[in-house]
């Protein structure tokens, strides 16, 4: 009998079910490009990471730290309790201790700045969100909300109130017209984009990277928002956008889930063999829940008329 701990979310959850699809790999990558469009946080990571430098190791190390934030959503949402808690505390500890300038005030101030970790938060889970719905992956409005919800509880881990994040849609669509004004097409911006459209590989991958790679950064890069678009410099067309992550979510979720499970770091199949084959997460269980919650929600209608 499985009785172990289900962690932050545990497999009822919205998170659950949408963090173990494919299309999180190009959702990420959204993310990376929204979030180099704010100023502040951007130049924090730039100054900061090696991921963003231009020489030695920094540049071969870009690989290593795709997975290790690969590795932190997936300990935060199919982990123990105890190892997202300490992944949590890893992460403030490493935060307290950067700082970055800004090159126009001198002005120095720390990565942690909670309006800094707010805007990495939200860039994250409205790519998440927004890929993932636009691919066809059957996220209803109630549940997108409800994932959104969910995830105060990861943004607390790296030091946010959850009473300040947005937990709903319309709190996330607010967020972003309130901090937009803020954001710009800085040198660290470009730097980052041009990064994400040909990133540094071995010469034997470089072959990889010009017909695989430019597909899947294109793809990201087109989910973007339209004022990011804009802000890039580079408009795309949405209908052609949505066809291309329509199949290319199609193409990847035939791959049986098992087999995909087996990449790094395995989080889903350890957390399958801790809680029992009824926590594997599958699409089938959001539509079956959100028919539950239609069918609740039309009762409820029907009492108030």
């Amino acid at each position: 009998m499985h009785t172990d701990d289900p962690g932050l979310f545990g497999p009822r959850s919205v998170t659950w079910q949408l963090h173990a699809d494919p299309m999180m790999w190009i959702a990420g990558i959204r993310a990376l490009y929204l979030q180099a469009l704010h100023p502040r946080a951007v130049r924090g990571v730039f100054q900061n990471s090696a991921a963003f430098r231009m020489s030695g190791q920094g540049r071969r190390d870009a690989w290593g730290r795709l997975m290790r934030t690969a590795n932190f959503v997936g300990t935060l949402t199919y982990g123990t309790t105890e190892a997202a808690e300490q992944a949590g505390a890893a992460v403030r500890g490493l935060h307290r201790r950067l700082a970055a300038t800004d090159p126009d005030t001198g002005e120095r101030y720390g990565v942690d700045e909670p309006d800094l970790l707010l805007w990495v938060h939200c860039a994250e889970v409205d790519s998440y969100l927004d890929v993932l719905r636009h691919s066809g992956y059957p996220v209803g409005a109630a549940q997108a909300d409800t994932y959104l919800d969910e995830q105060r509880e990861g943004a607390r881990l790296v030091g946010l109130d959850p009473a300040g994040v947005p937990g709903s849609r319309a709190a996330l669509a607010a967020y972003f017209a309130r901090v937009r004004p803020e954001l710009a097409l800085t040198p660290e911006a470009r730097e980052v984009d041009g990064f994400l459209r040909r990133p540094p590989a071995p010469a034997v991958l470089v072959p990889a990277r010009a017909l695989l790679w430019r597909q899947v950064a294109q793809l990201a890069y087109g989910a973007l928002p339209a004022y990011a678009h804009q802000l890039y410099g580079r408009p795309v067309r949405p209908a052609a956008v949505t066809r291309r992550l329509r199949a290319t979510g199609r193409l990847l979720r035939a791959v049986p889930p098992t087999v995909r499970w087996q990449l790094p770091p395995r989080h889903i199949l350890r957390a399958v063999a801790r809680l029992g084959p009824d926590s594997r997460p599958a699409p089938y269980k959001l539509r079956r829940s959100a028919a539950i919650l239609d069918g609740q929600e039309g009762a409820q209608g029907e009492l108030r008329g």
